[in-house]
Protein backbone atom coordinates (compact mmCIF):
# COMPACT_ATOMS: atom_id res chain seq x y z
CA UNK A 1 0.00 0.00 0.00
CA UNK A 2 0.85 3.69 -0.31
CA UNK A 3 -0.44 7.03 -0.01
CA UNK A 4 0.13 9.13 -3.23
CA UNK A 5 -0.85 12.96 -3.21
CA UNK A 6 0.16 13.61 -7.38
CA UNK A 7 -0.49 12.04 -10.39
CA UNK A 8 2.88 11.78 -10.88
CA UNK A 9 3.27 9.74 -7.64
CA UNK A 10 -0.04 7.31 -9.07
CA UNK A 11 1.80 7.03 -12.19
CA UNK A 12 4.95 5.81 -10.56
CA UNK A 13 3.06 3.47 -7.93
CA UNK A 14 0.72 1.88 -10.52
CA UNK A 15 3.59 1.03 -12.72
CA UNK A 16 5.45 -0.42 -9.90
CA UNK A 17 2.40 -2.41 -8.39
CA UNK A 18 1.39 -4.00 -11.94
CA UNK A 19 5.21 -5.06 -11.98
CA UNK A 20 4.93 -7.15 -8.92
CA UNK A 21 1.70 -8.19 -9.20
CA UNK A 22 0.58 -8.05 -12.91
CA UNK A 23 -2.59 -10.36 -12.38
CA UNK A 24 -4.34 -8.67 -9.14
CA UNK A 25 -6.22 -5.58 -9.39
CA UNK A 26 -5.27 -2.00 -7.64
CA UNK A 27 -7.55 -0.76 -5.33
CA UNK A 28 -7.91 3.17 -5.03
CA UNK A 29 -9.39 4.48 -1.57
CA UNK A 30 -9.83 8.49 -0.54
CA UNK A 31 -7.34 9.38 1.67
CA UNK A 32 -7.99 11.14 5.11
CA UNK A 33 -5.92 14.00 5.62
CA UNK A 34 -5.14 14.86 9.12
CA UNK A 35 -6.91 12.74 10.61
CA UNK A 36 -6.80 10.90 13.90
CA UNK A 37 -7.07 7.53 14.42
CA UNK A 38 -8.52 5.62 17.48
CA UNK A 39 -8.87 1.64 17.94
CA UNK A 40 -12.13 0.71 20.65
CA UNK A 41 -12.06 -2.75 21.82
CA UNK A 42 -15.13 -4.13 23.40
CA UNK A 43 -16.91 -7.43 24.60
CA UNK A 44 -20.21 -8.58 23.88
CA UNK A 45 -22.16 -11.54 25.23
CA UNK A 46 -25.39 -13.55 24.01
CA UNK A 47 -27.60 -11.28 25.29
CA UNK A 48 -26.83 -8.24 23.45
CA UNK A 49 -25.00 -6.57 26.17
CA UNK A 50 -21.45 -4.92 25.23
CA UNK A 51 -18.74 -3.42 27.47
CA UNK A 52 -16.13 -1.26 26.43
CA UNK A 53 -12.49 -2.43 26.75
CA UNK A 54 -10.55 0.61 25.62
CA UNK A 55 -10.51 3.67 23.70
CA UNK A 56 -7.56 4.29 22.67
CA UNK A 57 -6.00 7.18 20.49
CA UNK A 58 -3.40 6.77 17.93
CA UNK A 59 0.05 9.20 18.39
CA UNK A 60 0.19 8.68 14.50
CA UNK A 61 -2.12 10.19 12.14
CA UNK A 62 -4.58 7.57 10.15
CA UNK A 63 -1.95 6.47 7.24
CA UNK A 64 -0.11 4.94 9.82
CA UNK A 65 -0.56 1.35 10.27
CA UNK A 66 -2.39 0.67 13.18
CA UNK A 67 0.57 -1.60 14.65
CA UNK A 68 3.23 0.50 14.36
CA UNK A 69 1.72 3.60 15.51
CA UNK A 70 1.78 4.82 19.29
CA UNK A 71 -1.21 5.03 20.67
CA UNK A 72 -2.56 5.84 24.36
CA UNK A 73 -5.46 4.94 26.84
CA UNK A 74 -7.69 6.33 28.02
CA UNK A 75 -7.64 9.02 25.09
CA UNK A 76 -5.15 12.44 25.63
CA UNK A 77 -7.43 14.83 22.88
CA UNK A 78 -10.67 14.17 22.06
CA UNK A 79 -13.92 16.10 23.20
CA UNK A 80 -15.84 13.61 25.24
CA UNK A 81 -19.19 14.08 22.39
CA UNK A 82 -16.83 12.73 20.22
CA UNK A 83 -15.77 9.90 22.38
CA UNK A 84 -19.46 9.25 23.66
CA UNK A 85 -20.55 8.79 19.65
CA UNK A 86 -17.89 6.57 19.16
CA UNK A 87 -19.14 4.22 21.95
CA UNK A 88 -22.45 4.76 21.04
CA UNK A 89 -21.78 3.45 17.50
CA UNK A 90 -18.94 0.22 18.61
CA UNK A 91 -22.04 -0.70 20.74
CA UNK A 92 -24.69 -0.39 17.54
CA UNK A 93 -22.52 -2.16 15.73
CA UNK A 94 -21.77 -5.36 17.94
CA UNK A 95 -25.16 -5.17 18.39
CA UNK A 96 -26.06 -5.17 14.82
CA UNK A 97 -23.55 -8.06 13.61
CA UNK A 98 -24.59 -10.05 17.06
CA UNK A 99 -21.25 -10.37 18.05
CA UNK A 100 -20.29 -12.83 20.89
CA UNK A 101 -16.87 -12.18 22.42
CA UNK A 102 -14.29 -9.77 21.16
CA UNK A 103 -14.86 -7.06 18.84
CA UNK A 104 -12.51 -4.41 17.44
CA UNK A 105 -13.25 -0.97 15.63
CA UNK A 106 -11.03 1.23 14.19
CA UNK A 107 -12.43 5.01 14.08
CA UNK A 108 -10.81 8.12 12.37
CA UNK A 109 -11.52 11.30 13.22
CA UNK A 110 -11.22 14.51 10.60
CA UNK A 111 -11.13 17.98 12.14
CA UNK A 112 -11.43 17.23 16.25
CA UNK A 113 -10.52 20.21 17.10
CA UNK A 114 -13.23 22.07 14.47
CA UNK A 115 -16.85 23.12 15.49
CA UNK A 116 -18.10 19.84 12.87
CA UNK A 117 -15.95 16.90 13.19
CA UNK A 118 -16.50 13.87 11.46
CA UNK A 119 -16.51 10.70 12.89
CA UNK A 120 -15.22 7.82 10.23
CA UNK A 121 -15.03 3.71 10.73
CA UNK A 122 -12.60 2.85 9.05
CA UNK A 123 -13.29 -1.14 9.75
CA UNK A 124 -14.75 -3.45 12.76
CA UNK A 125 -13.50 -6.85 13.34
CA UNK A 126 -15.53 -9.36 15.18
CA UNK A 127 -12.26 -10.80 16.85
CA UNK A 128 -9.67 -9.95 19.07
CA UNK A 129 -6.86 -7.62 17.63
CA UNK A 130 -3.19 -6.96 18.64
CA UNK A 131 -4.50 -4.30 21.36
CA UNK A 132 -6.10 -6.54 23.64
CA UNK A 133 -3.03 -7.45 25.72
CA UNK A 134 -2.65 -3.65 25.83
CA UNK A 135 -5.98 -2.87 27.22
CA UNK A 136 -5.61 -5.77 29.42
CA UNK A 137 -2.71 -4.37 31.12
CA UNK A 138 -3.26 -0.78 31.16
CA UNK A 139 -6.83 -1.26 32.64
CA UNK A 140 -6.31 -4.78 34.58
CA UNK A 141 -9.21 -6.29 33.42
CA UNK A 142 -8.16 -9.49 31.62
CA UNK A 143 -10.34 -9.54 28.35
CA UNK A 144 -9.16 -12.41 27.21
CA UNK A 145 -10.10 -14.55 29.31
CA UNK A 146 -13.85 -12.84 29.68
CA UNK A 147 -14.24 -13.29 25.80
CA UNK A 148 -13.29 -16.85 25.96
CA UNK A 149 -15.86 -17.38 29.14
CA UNK A 150 -18.76 -15.16 27.09
CA UNK A 151 -18.08 -17.39 23.98
CA UNK A 152 -18.72 -20.48 25.91
CA UNK A 153 -21.87 -19.63 27.00
CA UNK A 154 -21.52 -16.93 29.85
CA UNK A 155 -22.47 -13.50 30.33
CA UNK A 156 -21.03 -10.59 31.48
CA UNK A 157 -23.87 -9.87 34.00
CA UNK A 158 -22.70 -13.02 35.31
CA UNK A 159 -18.68 -11.96 35.23
CA UNK A 160 -19.22 -8.58 36.99
CA UNK A 161 -17.94 -6.91 34.14
CA UNK A 162 -21.06 -4.58 33.41
CA UNK A 163 -19.13 -1.32 32.85
CA UNK A 164 -15.98 0.47 30.90
CA UNK A 165 -12.70 0.70 33.15
CA UNK A 166 -11.39 4.14 32.25
CA UNK A 167 -8.10 4.13 34.28
CA UNK A 168 -6.97 7.37 36.30
CA UNK A 169 -3.66 6.88 35.00
CA UNK A 170 -1.99 7.37 31.24
CA UNK A 171 -0.67 4.29 29.33
CA UNK A 172 1.22 4.54 26.35
CA UNK A 173 1.46 1.61 23.63
CA UNK A 174 4.70 2.04 21.30
CA UNK A 175 5.31 -0.04 18.60
CA UNK A 176 9.09 -1.56 18.48
CA UNK A 177 10.99 -1.49 15.11
CA UNK A 178 13.25 -3.54 13.67
CA UNK A 179 14.85 -1.14 10.85
CA UNK A 180 18.47 -1.55 13.14
CA UNK A 181 18.36 -5.61 12.41
CA UNK A 182 18.05 -4.54 7.88
CA UNK A 183 20.60 -2.71 6.62
CA UNK A 184 19.33 -0.36 3.37
CA UNK A 185 15.57 -0.61 4.95
CA UNK A 186 13.80 2.97 4.60
CA UNK A 187 12.55 3.96 8.24
CA UNK A 188 9.44 5.62 6.79
CA UNK A 189 6.19 4.69 8.76
CA UNK A 190 3.20 4.17 6.21
CA UNK A 191 -0.15 1.75 5.80
CA UNK A 192 2.17 -1.39 5.98
CA UNK A 193 2.87 -2.83 9.15
CA UNK A 194 6.47 -2.77 9.95
CA UNK A 195 6.61 -3.53 13.56
CA UNK A 196 8.03 -6.81 15.11
CA UNK A 197 6.89 -5.80 18.77
CA UNK A 198 5.12 -3.70 21.52
CA UNK A 199 5.94 -2.12 24.80
CA UNK A 200 4.29 -0.02 27.46
CA UNK A 201 4.67 2.75 29.44
CA UNK A 202 2.37 3.95 32.69
CA UNK A 203 2.41 7.31 34.25
CA UNK A 204 -0.25 9.49 35.74
CA UNK A 205 0.99 12.14 33.04
CA UNK A 206 1.52 11.33 29.04
CA UNK A 207 4.56 13.16 28.65
CA UNK A 208 6.17 10.63 31.28
CA UNK A 209 3.73 7.61 30.24
CA UNK A 210 5.43 8.52 26.66
CA UNK A 211 9.16 8.89 27.84
CA UNK A 212 8.94 5.27 29.25
CA UNK A 213 7.30 3.79 26.19
CA UNK A 214 10.29 5.10 23.95
CA UNK A 215 13.05 3.63 26.64
CA UNK A 216 11.32 1.00 26.38
CA UNK A 217 11.35 0.45 22.88
CA UNK A 218 15.17 1.22 22.34
CA UNK A 219 14.76 5.08 21.89
CA UNK A 220 16.84 7.30 23.67
CA UNK A 221 15.30 10.88 24.04
CA UNK A 222 18.22 14.19 24.10
CA UNK A 223 16.99 16.64 26.53
CA UNK A 224 19.31 19.28 25.18
CA UNK A 225 21.70 20.01 22.13
CA UNK A 226 20.45 19.98 18.37
CA UNK A 227 17.16 19.58 15.88
CA UNK A 228 17.63 19.27 12.30
CA UNK A 229 14.31 20.04 10.62
CA UNK A 230 13.42 19.09 6.77
CA UNK A 231 9.54 19.19 6.11
CA UNK A 232 7.84 18.00 2.79
CA UNK A 233 5.76 21.37 1.43
CA UNK A 234 2.45 19.94 3.15
CA UNK A 235 3.55 19.85 6.80
CA UNK A 236 5.53 23.59 7.00
CA UNK A 237 3.11 25.33 8.42
CA UNK A 238 2.34 22.84 11.41
CA UNK A 239 6.03 22.16 12.15
CA UNK A 240 5.90 26.16 12.93
CA UNK A 241 4.57 25.45 16.58
CA UNK A 242 6.51 22.28 17.05
CA UNK A 243 9.83 24.09 16.28
CA UNK A 244 9.03 26.94 18.13
CA UNK A 245 8.34 24.71 21.53
CA UNK A 246 11.47 22.98 21.07
CA UNK A 247 13.48 26.36 21.27
CA UNK A 248 11.50 27.17 24.61
CA UNK A 249 13.06 23.94 25.94
CA UNK A 250 16.45 25.09 25.12
CA UNK A 251 17.58 23.22 21.69
CA UNK A 252 18.79 24.86 18.80
CA UNK A 253 17.43 24.31 15.14
CA UNK A 254 19.29 24.08 12.19
CA UNK A 255 16.89 22.87 8.73
CA UNK A 256 17.17 22.76 4.90
CA UNK A 257 16.64 25.94 3.02
CA UNK A 258 13.19 25.94 2.37
CA UNK A 259 11.59 24.69 5.56
CA UNK A 260 14.27 27.41 7.35
CA UNK A 261 12.41 30.11 5.01
CA UNK A 262 9.10 28.86 6.75
CA UNK A 263 10.32 29.19 9.96
CA UNK A 264 12.37 32.56 9.84
CA UNK A 265 8.96 33.82 8.29
CA UNK A 266 7.61 33.03 11.55
CA UNK A 267 10.07 34.70 13.76
CA UNK A 268 12.12 31.49 14.61
CA UNK A 269 16.25 31.92 14.35
CA UNK A 270 16.90 28.87 12.56
CA UNK A 271 20.44 27.97 11.36
CA UNK A 272 20.76 26.67 7.84
CA UNK A 273 22.00 23.44 6.46
CA UNK A 274 23.36 22.63 3.16
CA UNK A 275 21.44 19.39 1.36
CA UNK A 276 23.51 16.90 -0.24
CA UNK A 277 23.53 17.66 -3.72
CA UNK A 278 24.31 21.70 -2.42
CA UNK A 279 27.93 21.24 -1.57
CA UNK A 280 29.31 20.48 1.81
CA UNK A 281 29.57 20.39 4.83
CA UNK A 282 25.52 19.33 4.18
CA UNK A 283 23.01 16.86 6.68
CA UNK A 284 24.93 13.80 6.77
CA UNK A 285 28.00 15.68 7.70
CA UNK A 286 26.53 17.11 10.52
CA UNK A 287 25.06 13.85 11.49
CA UNK A 288 28.03 12.04 11.40
CA UNK A 289 29.86 15.21 13.51
CA UNK A 290 27.28 14.34 16.10
CA UNK A 291 25.97 18.01 15.33
CA UNK A 292 22.55 16.94 15.50
CA UNK A 293 20.91 15.03 18.40
CA UNK A 294 17.10 14.56 16.74
CA UNK A 295 15.82 14.59 13.53
CA UNK A 296 11.98 15.64 12.46
CA UNK A 297 12.08 14.61 8.93
CA UNK A 298 8.09 14.43 6.94
CA UNK A 299 9.49 13.61 3.47
CA UNK A 300 7.65 13.98 -0.26
CA UNK A 301 7.33 10.53 -2.05
CA UNK A 302 9.70 11.68 -4.68
CA UNK A 303 12.34 12.36 -1.75
CA UNK A 304 11.70 9.30 0.11
CA UNK A 305 13.44 7.35 -2.77
CA UNK A 306 16.49 9.89 -2.32
CA UNK A 307 18.43 12.18 -0.34
CA UNK A 308 15.16 11.46 2.42
CA UNK A 309 16.42 7.95 2.78
CA UNK A 310 20.03 8.31 2.63
CA UNK A 311 19.17 11.18 5.83
CA UNK A 312 16.79 8.42 7.61
CA UNK A 313 19.45 5.21 7.40
CA UNK A 314 22.44 7.80 8.20
CA UNK A 315 20.68 8.78 11.45
CA UNK A 316 19.62 5.12 12.30
CA UNK A 317 23.23 3.94 11.74
CA UNK A 318 24.40 7.03 14.46
CA UNK A 319 21.34 6.18 16.43
CA UNK A 320 20.19 9.45 16.46
CA UNK A 321 16.46 9.52 16.96
CA UNK A 322 14.15 10.11 13.98
CA UNK A 323 10.66 11.16 13.51
CA UNK A 324 8.72 11.19 10.36
CA UNK A 325 5.25 12.51 11.49
CA UNK A 326 4.52 15.43 12.89
CA UNK A 327 2.28 13.84 15.43
CA UNK A 328 5.34 11.96 16.74
CA UNK A 329 6.77 15.13 17.47
CA UNK A 330 4.26 16.29 19.12
CA UNK A 331 4.35 13.57 21.66
CA UNK A 332 8.00 13.99 21.63
CA UNK A 333 8.17 17.45 22.81
CA UNK A 334 5.94 16.30 26.10
CA UNK A 335 8.32 13.36 26.52
CA UNK A 336 11.45 15.63 26.80
CA UNK A 337 9.94 18.26 28.91
CA UNK A 338 8.47 16.32 31.27
CA UNK A 339 12.24 14.35 31.37
CA UNK A 340 13.25 17.83 31.85
CA UNK A 341 11.25 18.66 34.50
CA UNK A 342 10.98 15.27 37.02
CA UNK A 343 12.37 12.18 37.57
CA UNK A 344 11.06 9.15 36.27
CA UNK A 345 10.01 6.43 39.17
CA UNK A 346 8.83 2.89 38.64
CA UNK A 347 6.03 1.21 40.39
CA UNK A 348 4.26 -2.51 39.71
CA UNK A 349 1.62 -2.29 37.42
CA UNK A 350 -0.72 -3.77 39.92
CA UNK A 351 -0.07 -0.10 42.05
CA UNK A 352 -1.44 1.94 39.01
CA UNK A 353 -4.80 -0.64 38.56
CA UNK A 354 -6.50 -2.94 40.56
CA UNK A 355 -5.69 -6.74 38.62
CA UNK A 356 -9.06 -9.17 38.29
Amino acid sequence: MEIVYSDAELERYMTFAVQVEPEHPILIDKFLENATEVDVDAIADSTGKVVIGGIMEHIEQAGIHSGDSACALPTISLPQAIIEQIRTSTIKLAQALKVVGLMNVQFAIVGVQSYSPQVYILEANPRASRTVPFVSKATGVPVAKLASLIMSGKTLEELGFTEEVIPSHIAVKEAVLPFNKFPGTDTILGPEMRSTGEVMGIDSDFGRAYAKAEMGAGEHLPLKGTVFVSMNDRDKAAAVPVVKEFIQLGFSVMATSGTRKVLQENGLNIEQVLKLHEGRPHVIDAIKNRQIQLIINTPSGQEAQSDGRLIRRTALSYKIPMLTTIAGAKATLAAIRSLQNTNLDVKLIQDYCLVR
